[in-house]
């Protein structure tokens, strides 16, 4: 078939999956034939030993070679290389229903770009998933994605789903490994996407072997992927939080002196030591979100209007360095009130509790303030636009 006469292929990524390619195939096929749809079915092989890839092209299945280790890699490769307009994903293990893709299809017929499955609202067969995985692991990722990514997602994990072609390859999706299946969903939802979510079944797979998912490391790759892809969750939501805790605890200082928690717990100087500590250690971590935000921004993993983007629009390099000034100079000031304080008893000791209440702030604002400064530069030199030279 011409590319053009191709409405859907059906995508399944195999490693070594001969004991159920067979049947996936055949129900992949058939279901093509009993709905009238134009079809093929695409085996994108990562290297099977096995003779996965005989058994496909024996059932009239077409089949791509990818070299490139990954669950990733394969599924990027095969999408590339179908020939239909619309893409349903699903493994090759047996574990997925092919025999029941119109929900799919319809989805995608609507206009809708990314349809996905969600098991937990189709029926997940007994012993289909461990119990870490459908009460801890697949709960956990989705929760964290639809908070991080405002995604209406239940079912993050779900190796089932239906795509507009043309829609995803656009999106040029880089994870080559299980952490795929989260980038697909982040970036859609990103980049502005129409997203569907239809009931699916999941199945105890039809393999003797051991599943190829390793359950702590493919479910760490999903969080790390969802927590770097998020500077504002990653960074500057624990950024305010400190700085916030840290700038209230020592307005708090400032009012009252020591703070009586109980008769006998009483906060003093020290306690606003560590409190100044906070402050500056917040105030790095969000320095931190804008610079992984501009990089985000620059190398193409977020699109390049949202709220932060704009804000960070408004940050110049010269309104930085007079913020960094000022709060040096501030602090600066009342290191020299210190000093004078000292003189005043001849530069002999001081009793720390009179003097640590006005030392403790004035370090930290020229830390703050020093490092505003540096880091107004440091953003201007990511927002430098330049051209490559050969």
């Amino acid at each position: 078939m011409e590319k053009d006469e191709v409405e859907l292929t059906i995508l399944m990524p195999c490693l070594n999956e001969a004991e159920t390619l067979e049947i996936c195939i055949k129900k992949a096929k058939k279901s093509l034939e009993e709905n009238s749809i134009k079809g093929e079915v695409l085996i994108a092989d990562n290297g099977s030993t096995d003779g996965s890839q005989e058994i496909a092209r024996r059932n009239g299945a077409r089949v791509v070679d990818v070299p490139i280790k990954g669950y990733g890699s394969a599924l990027i490769e095969g999408t590339k290389q179908a020939k239909g307009k619309y893409i349903i994903m699903g493994d090759a293990d047996d574990s997925y229903d092919f025999s029941n893709i119109m929900p799919f299809v319809e989805k995608l017929r609507e206009g809708y770009e990314l349809v996905m499955g969600n098991r937990f609202k189709g029926g997940i067969e007994k012993g289909a998933m461990p119990w870490s995985h459908k009460y801890i692991g697949t709960p956990v990722i989705s929760f964290i994605g639809r908070l991080f990514y405002k995604s209406n997602i239940g079912d993050f994990n779900c190796g089932m789903r239906g795509y507009d072609r043309e829609a995803i390859l656009k999106l040029d999706l880089k994870t080559t490994g299980m952490e795929y299946a989260s980038e697909m969903i982040v970036q859609s939802t990103l980049n502005g996407i129409k997203i569907a979510e239809v009931p699916t079944t999941l199945k105890k797979d039809g393999r003797t072997r051991k599943p190829h998912l390793k359950s702590f490391q493919d479910g760490w790759r999903h969080l790390k992927f969802l927590l770097i892809y998020s500077p504002k969750w990653l960074f500057l939501v624990p950024g305010i939080i400190l700085m916030l805790v840290g700038l209230i605890g020592n307005i708090a200082f400032l009012f009252n002196g020591d703070l009586r928690i109980t008769d006998s717990v009483v906060l003093g100087v020290h306690s606003r030591l560590y409190l100044g500590a906070m402050f500056v250690v917040g105030f790095q971590i969000i320095i931190f979100s804008l610079f992984a935000k501009v990089y985000a921004v620059n190398s193409g993993m977020h699109p390049k209007e949202d709220k932060i983007t704009n804000f960070l629009k408004k940050i110049t390099l010269e309104k930085g360095l007079v913020a960094g000034m000022i709060l040096t100079l501030i602090g600066f000031g009342l290191t020299i009130y210190s000093i004078i304080l000292w003189k005043n008893r001849e530069f002999g000791a001081l009793d720390p509790v009179d003097v640590m209440p006005i030392t403790i702030p004035a370090v930290y604002l020229i830390i703050v303030g020093v490092q505003m400064a540096f880091a107004s530069f440091f953003l201007g030199v990511l927002n430098t636009d330049y051209k490559r030279r050969k």
